[in-house]
């Protein structure tokens, strides 16, 4: 029987990450492509750091952090009433520092090609800076706001070692479906984890197509 129970944690967990991502995801590229200060080296490899660190090693940090064994844990604790290791905004919170890179590094790359002669004359007509970012720089970055939002959301689909670590694997609130398929796998239910897997590359492949065709009918 297919658990459309983690089907939909799933898919809920990919779309609170990838809006919440694409909102953190604008200031951040903005303060690596135009501050002129090497400060924005530091931010542009600390965001790059879930790319080559271990998933689980990523997950057990957070889990070590955001428990009652850290100031910052204890806190967060007392405010929410609850801590947030093993439950779905704990997932939220895991899922946004793992996929972030994915989200401000297409960003960066399509602010750094917008040509500078366009900010130089809004900058001539009185225009702020942050006023430029959001009505010259942004509009002509379309397609790399786009390819943001879709990397982010099929990275968070296939997630597992940081979900597994900071949430555990509790049905109807952390267990999402790379979870499913590995305790699938790991039962010999070869069939029931054949359907998962299936799921799980139809939606990848599905966000990847939207993201390929869109240029594609531009240019028609």
């Amino acid at each position: 029987m297919f658990d459309s129970q983690a089907l939909w944690l799933t898919v809920k967990l990919a779309s609170v990450t990838t809006a919440l991502l694409l909102l953190l995801a604008l200031p951040l590229s903005y303060c690596i492509v135009f501050p002129r200060t090497r400060l924005r080296v530091l931010l542009e490899a600390a965001i790059a750091l879930p790319l080559v660190l271990p998933p689980t090693l990523l997950g057990y940090y957070l889990l070590v952090g955001l428990g009652p064994l850290t100031a910052a844990g204890r806190t967060l604790t007392r405010l929410l009433g609850h801590t947030l290791a093993f439950s779905f905004s704990g997932l939220v919170v895991g899922s946004v520092v793992y996929s972030l890179p994915f989200a401000v590094q297409p960003l960066v790359a399509g602010l750094r090609s917008v040509d500078r002669r366009y900010l130089d004359v809004a900058a001539t007509l009185g225009t702020s800076p942050v006023r430029s970012f959001f009505r010259v720089a942004l509009p002509l970055t379309r397609p790399a706001l786009l390819t943001s939002a879709v990397l982010t959301f099929a990275h968070t689909i296939g997630e597992f070692g940081v979900v597994l670590m900071l949430g555990g694997n509790i049905p109807g609130q952390t267990r999402t479906l790379s979870i499913v398929l590995y305790d699938l796998a790991e039962n010999g239910e070869f069939d029931a984890a054949n359907r998962i897997a299936f799921t799980l590359l139809t939606i990848s492949t599905a966000a990847l197509v939207l993201l390929y065709l869109r240029p594609t009918r531009r240019a028609s």
